[in-house]
């Protein structure tokens, strides 16, 4: 199991514009039991970024969020959100941050729309005149226009978890921290998350998406924090996470070709050049695999050198590592990719 430590990221400066959108140094929380949930977390979320915090059930995701927002003391550790310290700055940072966590909790007896109305009363920031037309924009993103009447204990739980999203919605956010944010949705409402994720971002937005879904992080996030029992494994940004556990050229060829095929990629500087007696390729078609290190020639050089050898080529391919593979790496647990 890999054990790569992130970077510690500086403490930001209060108040600062550059600060990171989230900031956590030493971040932990030491259940009564003795349970460390969160071990000395230094969290990165760059601002305009979508970060995806991705790990297992019970990895510490939620805890972590909810000391973000000030909802569990932490037992060490210090949090700065929109560059500002949390919880003291609280009251002038929470208004511009919106929050799904652990699924929305809404008055069973009241219609959507009267639940959104209270949500939106409760914030002394907002104007009331205007309350209505705030309701009813953040039901028409997630799709509840038609529902915003019927009571809350007849929605469905991926109605419900709309109307969660539509709370966090109500006013522009500077920040959004969605915890599972598809749960209960089916693929369509699946899809449609994915776009307001994107809409959110592009609109200047900073968005925390926490899951144990890796397919949605795939799809939408810039960035990427990998959870595992409690710490945090890696982080920074999607591309980099991949890249830097290398390439690979993958070279189907024919037996006779074998060893000359090996023998070239050593040659050409990929020292771990092999026979990957495990590929899933005919017999008559053996699989090639070797890493591609920084100083090796690109890979349509060494698809040209190996021709150039008489090694037959049935196939040539390069492999990058998936943020799947590089999960199981760093934890050696499997992970959910699709619903």
């Amino acid at each position: 199991m890999r054990t790569d430590e992130p970077p510690r990221p500086a403490v930001p400066r209060a108040g600062a514009a550059t600060a990171p959108a989230v900031a956590t140094r030493g971040l932990t929380k030491r259940f009564a039991t003795g349970q460390v949930a969160v071990d000395a977390l230094d969290l990165h979320v760059p601002r305009g970024a979508v970060f995806g915090f991705l790990g297992p059930n019970g990895s510490g995701k939620t805890t972590t969020i909810r000391m973000l927002l000030g909802l569990v003391r932490p037992t060490a550790g210090t949090v700065h959100l929109l560059g500002e310290p949390m919880p003291d700055a609280g009251a002038r940072v929470l208004p511009r941050v919106g929050a799904l966590v652990e699924g929305p909790a809404f008055h069973p007896y009241l219609s959507g729309r009267a639940n959104l109305g209270r949500v939106d009363a409760a914030d002394a920031t907002t104007d009331p005149r205007t309350r209505t037309r705030r309701v009813d924009d953040a039901l028409e993103r997630v799709g509840l226009t038609a529902a915003r009447d019927k009571r809350y204990r007849q929605y469905s739980l991926g109605m419900k978890q709309r109307l969660g999203l539509a709370a966090a919605l109500l006013r522009p956010r500077d920040l959004l921290v969605l915890d599972e944010p598809t749960n209960g949705l089916d693929p369509q409402g699946t899809r449609e998350v994915r776009h307001l994720v994107r809409e959110l971002a592009d609109g200047g937005a900073t968005v925390l998406v926490s899951s144990h879904l890796l397919s949605e992080i795939e799809q939408v996030c810039t960035h990427v924090g990998i959870m595992g029992r409690g710490r945090l494994l890696l982080q920074g940004p999607r591309a980099d996470l991949t890249a830097r556990r290398g390439v690979h050229v993958v070279v189907r060829t024919t037996p006779a070709c074998v060893e000359a095929g090996v023998a070239e990629l050593r040659r050409l500087g990929l020292p771990d050049a092999r026979l990957d007696a495990h590929a899933p390729a005919p017999a008559d078609e053996p699989t090639l695999v070797a890493g591609l290190p920084d100083d090796a020639p690109p890979p349509h050089e060494v698809a040209a050198a190996l021709v150039r050898a008489g090694v037959d080529l049935v196939a040539f391919d390069v492999r990058r590592p998936s943020l799947e593979e590089v999960f199981v790496e760093l934890t050696g647990e499997g992970f959910d990719v699709a619903r």
